[in-house]
């Protein structure tokens, strides 16, 4: 009865660690998340453009994806160039990712006609209806929703109105094959006729046709206004330089592009744009269908300038009006 009882003893025992293991082990397997899998077609090299990235990837991390871990980042550049961005995107769609993101216009244009069923997000893009990515900001269509760079164009106008009071002809210097560019133009050359003022208008297709093309603007007009152009933007300190030469003020849209050869403007910061942007594909992620994500817009507009070429210009930052 004893050797029986220590049988019954080391039986029980045993079934007991089995049993425990076995839970352990589903634990684990529980634990283990899956990986997402997230594919980033960005359209050049720009600062504009690579902070919303960076803001994306770094808000991610913070949500608790992180590369190598449970995310996996399959990142590509088309270097401005069409033919990289159908290839590119083509690529992306074959991927089956979890959700793929575009970074400015052009991108998203690519990826949208390449796949029509990976949920999918943008950012750094003004105008999505106007650029036909979605018909509706509030009701996204075409599995297509993320974050809009748009800012108040005719208070952007205001402030160059405000800091150079004298000007009287306005400068007007974009890309005419920017969606983007061509919808901020025409926002501009409505508030530049309602401050009073008159605008020359030249566009530029590329970087090599920015230097001649500023320098032939400068000397027709009194100040410039650049939208959130990517070839301006890539080539915004050779605007900058020219700007110094010729003594002609320069207001971007955009942060960055202040900081490359701007006076002033009233931005966004796009490292917290790439990060709203991440917040939305956390919801995708977690099972929220993009349909009911609506389009974000700016919300924080603030005041960004250049204390270089403010003093150029004899501007005083503490005397504008925010």
């Amino acid at each position: 009865m004893g050797k029986q009882r220590k049988l019954w003893v080391v039986l029980t025992l045993a079934l007991a660690l089995l049993v425990s293991a076995c839970g352990n082990q589903k634990s684990n397997a529980s634990a283990k998340e899956p990986t997402v899998k997230i594919g980033i077609l960005q359209l050049m090299d720009q600062s504009a453009l690579d902070q919303a990235r960076k803001g994306f990837i770094a808000e991610l991390k913070k949500e608790g994806y992180v590369q190598g871990k449970n995310l996996t980042i399959d990142y590509v550049n088309a270097q401005n160039d069409q033919a990289n961005l159908k290839s590119m995107s083509e690529k992306l769609a074959k991927d089956k990712n979890t959700l793929n993101l575009a970074i400015a216009t052009p991108a998203a244009q690519a990826l949208l006609q390449a796949d029509k069923d990976t949920p999918k997000l943008f950012t750094a893009i003004t105008d999505p209806v106007s650029a036909g990515l979605t018909t509706s900001l509030t009701k996204p269509s075409s599995n297509f929703t993320g974050t809009s760079d748009m800012v108040p164009v005719a208070g952007q106008i205001k402030l160059l109105r405000q800091l150079f009071p004298k000007a009287r002809k306005v400068g007007l210097l974009y890309n005419a094959a920017e969606p983007n560019s061509v919808y901020a133009i025409k926002l501009a050359k409505a508030a530049i006729k309602q401050q009073g003022l008159q605008f020359v208008a030249k566009t530029v297709a590329t970087t090599t046709d920015v230097q001649q093309t500023t320098t032939a603007l400068a000397s027709q007009v009194d100040a410039i206004y650049i939208p959130a152009d990517n070839v301006l933007t890539a080539a915004m300190a050779t605007v900058g330089k020219i700007s110094e030469e010729k003594k002609v003020p320069v207001i971007p849209a955009t942060g960055p592009m202040v900081k490359l050869g701007g006076v002033a403007t009233n931005g966004i910061d796009f490292t917290k744009l790439g990060a709203r942007t991440a917040q939305m594909a956390v919801k995708i992620i977690k099972g929220q269908k993009v349909a009911d994500l609506p389009v974000e817009t700016p919300k924080d507009i603030s005041l960004v300038v250049n204390s270089k070429f403010a003093k150029l210009f004899n501007v005083n930052p503490a005397k504008i009006v925010k």
